[in-house]
């Protein structure tokens, strides 16, 4: 273990975690220092702490000591930024390697955004997290400071001669959703009484989702909510550069904006975005696009959206899916080539097959505990037609592939059967002929901006292609209680569909849940109650 004089701990101590251990973390360093110094780490015989002391701190280049707050220099902040951005790409040049940029990242929020854009941002699979406020536990009902209802006035559409039919729909929208939210709240509380021993705090928030779920359909892709997103510098280049080749002015506006403000702690890593490289990159994506799109119009007349009730369809399954998940066992627990283990699985006997397949799964005592990959070999392609906002749900497993249609409203609207059976439908079918009406008129002449007048409930298409194992965690997880009704449905059907065509397989997903409930959040909010109870003992 390196050792550092007490004034070199001293100095140490302020950006790592452990002056003495082998394994610490940075803190107190800007995101930049810390792709830099990675970077250096890499090509260096030196510990990090090593290069942190000499070629950062110690170095009178880098300007490290402005940067993090060191003594005073007498510049402003911009040119010690400047300096030390100079100084950074000197360290950074001699790394080739786009990954460099995945060593620093930064929190973005992105406020007043439209639920569509969320979907835009969020399609990034690799190098982004994002968390966006939810239309399950969160009324939209509140207005602006200017009395207005909270959706994008959409730049395109505002200047056309649709303007004021869009504000007139989707004024239409929202007020239905407001003026429904005390009413549906009274109808169930009185359906669901508060039981007993349940805290006011679970009962109120377990009611508020029930109520979210039944009439956030109503709510317009134009709805503008929050999100925040943390990233590295690699993930949010490309977000950038399709969000500035996007056909939506929205999108393009947002780029310049994150870009600006991601440019003041990442900025050598998101500048390209929109520099030579960058446009050239924003150019061949709306070239493609384009080009695809009118080839693919030719053939338009052949897939027409029509009225469609919510369906999961399996597309494409591999149908030599067991031998290849026991090739892929052999060959992980031996020294044989794969042709080898191919062989040999494919001479197992049908009880030697299902003992192989029946260890390898093991006993699974919960959801979170998966096989291992070889049930990454085969794969599943689904073709689901659902509502937009159960796509909002499912679109968060980004690590598969997936991809959507643009959204409309020809394949029909999911009307909540709790707002059929207490005669409240009736204003709901209205607003929502008004969305579908404009929408007709808007999409013939602006497809990608029409799409800010559907509502949420309305059905969209997409696919998902998942290996085995991401169907294992998908269809528990989403078949969860406390899930939104619509997406369970969503999760056991691909299920089904898995256990039709591979009992075996689909035999270890023991965590499927395909019970109903009325209060689905009821039981999460009594742990929640209980991990509140814990932490107040621990206080007390």
């Amino acid at each position: 273990m390196e050792s550092f004089t007490e004034k070199e701990k001293a100095v140490l101590s302020r950006f790592c975690t452990s002056t003495e251990s082998d394994c610490f973390v940075l803190i107190n360093l800007p995101e930049v220092v810390k792709g830099a110094l990675f970077s250096r780490y890499s090509r260096s015989p030196k510990s990090l702490r090593r290069l942190l002391l000499d070629e950062f701190i110690l170095n009178p280049e880098s300007g490290f000591a402005d940067m993090v707050g060191g003594e005073p220099s007498g510049q402003s902040l911009a040119a010690a930024t400047q300096k030390a951005e100079e100084f950074y790409e000197r360290v950074l040049v001699g790394y080739g390697d786009d990954s460099v940029a995945e060593l620093g990242g930064a929190h973005l929020a992105c406020e007043n955004i439209s639920n569509l854009l969320t979907k835009l941002m969020q399609d990034s699979r690799i190098g982004i997290s994002p968390l966006e406020k939810s239309t399950r536990y969160v009324y939209f009902d509140q207005k602006d400071e200017k009395g207005q209802y909270r959706y994008l006035r959409e730049q395109k559409i505002m200047q056309s001669r649709f303007s004021d039919e869009y504000l007139r729909v989707c004024d239409f929208l929202f007020e239905t959703y407001s003026s429904l939210i005390p009413q549906v709240a009274k109808m169930q509380q009185e359906k669901f009484p508060r039981p007993d021993g349940l805290s006011e705090r679970a009962y109120l928030a377990t009611i508020r989702a029930k109520v979210c779920d039944i009439l956030r359909g109503i709510l317009p892709a134009s709805t503008l909510t929050n999100a925040g997103f943390f990233g590295n510098g690699r993930a949010f280049e490309y977000l950038l550069a399709k969000l500035y080749a996007s056909p939506l002015s929205e999108a393009q506006s947002l780029a310049r904006l994150a870009q600006q403000e991601l440019s003041k702690t990442i900025p050598s890593f998101v500048k390209r975005a929109d520099d030579r490289y960058g446009r050239q990159l924003q150019q061949y994506i709306r070239e493609n696009r384009e080009a695809v799109s009118r080839l693919a119009a030719k053939y338009g007349k052949l897939q027409e959206a029509k009225e469609e009730p919510p369906s999961v369809v399996l597309v494409d399954y591999d149908s030599e899916a067991e031998e290849k998940i026991l090739a892929a066992i052999l060959f992980a627990n031996s020294h044989a080539s794969m042709e080898e283990a191919k062989k040999q699985a494919a001479a197992l006997l049908p009880q030697e097959r299902q003992q192989l397949l029946s260890a390898y799964i093991g006993n699974r005592q919960n959801r979170r505990q998966k096989p291992g990959r070889a049930f990454e070999m085969p794969y599943y392609t689904f073709c689901i037609t659902a509502n937009f906002g159960i796509y909002r749900d499912l679109h968060r497993h980004r690590i598969l592939t997936q991809e959507r249609q643009l959204l409309t409203t020809r394949h029909g609207f999911d009307m909540p059967k709790e707002l059929v059976e207490a005669g409240l439908d009736g204003k709901v079918r209205e607003a929502v002929a008004a969305a579908d009406e404009l929408f007709g008129r808007l999409s013939a002449s602006m497809p990608y901006e029409a799409q800010y007048v559907v509502p949420l409930g309305c059905r969209m298409r997409w696919y998902v292609r998942m290996n085995l194992r991401q169907c294992y965690h998908f269809c528990e997880l989403r078949s969860m209680r406390q899930g939104h009704p619509d997406y369970r449905k969503v999760a056991q059907e691909i299920h089904r569909r898995i256990s039709s065509v591979h009992p075996s397989l689909a035999a270890g997903m023991k965590f499927v849940d395909y019970e109903s409930y009325e209060l689905e959040r009821l039981e999460a909010e009594k742990k929640t109650d209980r991990k509140l109870e814990e932490m107040e003992r621990k206080k007390g």
